[in-house]
């Protein structure tokens, strides 16, 4: 019953993300159920974070149009034949909760590469627990499956070289100078754009499965999330939402271009990008650790990915965890 429930809601997001009016009675007929069933179904829609408007005469339809998320056209816009998976689902708790599942129940099906992507996130997370707030259509959220078998010390900068790879595939939407905040967080134009959450399943010494969890404002209401700090969209900085489908694959690409690489070498190699990129590099930055806080210059990372701090104390390697930092 509730596989039926994901499909029908499913089929009228697909029907309303034109941005026109679709009267009830041809959406009742468009998937088979009663009038006030469609009703249900679109309630459950608004509970979700979509803007449905109902006008008597007219019918539904939703504040702004969008274009769906395809797996076959992120395929189509990736170089070359592709063995891992893409698969995208219209609602989840979470695109990390739902691959830590199947890395939990299905292992031996997974590969590196595998994407799962969400239109509708009901429990989208962020670093130290935070909510991860993303509008349906207007957000890209999605998770990738990596395995370490040197095992989790062999991820040591694993957020900071995904967050390269966001930058790499943001080029070919047209933006060529995002930057990027230790630990995991793409910015534009000083404010918030992306955020990268890095979750881990496996046992000391053995091969570590990493999901690597992205979520990119693409299309967000203005002033309809506040996220606690500052942030941006793509719409905003390119005068239009670029298409979702493309995007998804450039950072794909990228990805699997460079966590071959990362996974042989470490994040030595990429060192020298970074911070090329780093959003506080010589500036003042303050550390919050729990109820300490730490003040000194931003002097970038070193292999391991840790962040170098001046003081006249000298240098002071940090690590993420549970350090938050902020410009001052």
């Amino acid at each position: 019953m509730r596989q039926a429930s994901k499909l029908i809601r499913q089929h009228i997001l697909a029907v309303l993300s034109d941005g026109h009016f679709h009267s009830g009675e041809a959406i009742a007929q468009e998937v088979g159920l009663s009038r006030t069933a469609v009703a249900g179904h679109i309630a459950q829609l608004s509970d979700w974070g979509l803007d449905v408007f109902k006008v008597k005469g007219k019918g539904y339809r939703l504040e702004r149009g969008f274009t769906l998320l395809n797996a076959d056209t992120i395929k189509k816009h990736l170089p070359g034949p592709r063995m891992a998976l893409v698969d995208v689902e219209a609602v989840l708790p979470s695109t990390n909760t739902e691959m830590k599942k199947r890395i939990v129940n299905t292992p031996h099906n997974l590969a590196n590469g595998d994407v799962v992507l969400a239109e509708v996130q009901t429990a989208g997370r962020g670093r130290h627990g935070r909510e991860w707030l993303a509008p349906v259509g207007g957000s890209l959220t999605f998770s990738m499956y990596w395995s370490f078998p040197d095992g989790y010390q062999s991820m040591a900068g694993l957020s900071l070289l995904v967050g390269l790879a966001v930058c790499e595939g943001l080029k070919a939407v047209g933006v060529d100078d995002a930057q990027l905040k230790w630990p995991n967080d793409v910015y534009l134009q000083g404010k918030k754009l992306a955020g990268i959450l890095i979750e881990v399943e496996g046992q000391i010494g053995a091969t570590a499965h990493s999901v690597i969890g992205i979520g990119l404002n693409v299309c967000m209401p203005e002033n309809q999330y506040d996220v606690g700090q500052p942030h941006t969209d793509l719409a905003a900085f390119l005068g239009f939402a670029p298409d979702r489908n493309s995007l998804a694959a450039a950072i794909i690409h990228a990805l699997c271009d460079l966590l071959p690489k990362f996974s042989q070498q470490g994040f030595g190699p990429f060192v020298d990008l970074w911070q090329a990129m780093d959003l506080y590099a010589d500036k003042t930055i303050v550390l919050q650790m729990g109820e300490k806080r730490f003040s000194g210059v931003d002097r970038g990372v070193d292999a391991s990915g840790a962040l170098l701090v001046e003081t006249r104390d000298g240098i002071t390697r940090f690590h993420g965890g549970e350090v938050s930092l902020r410009g001052q």
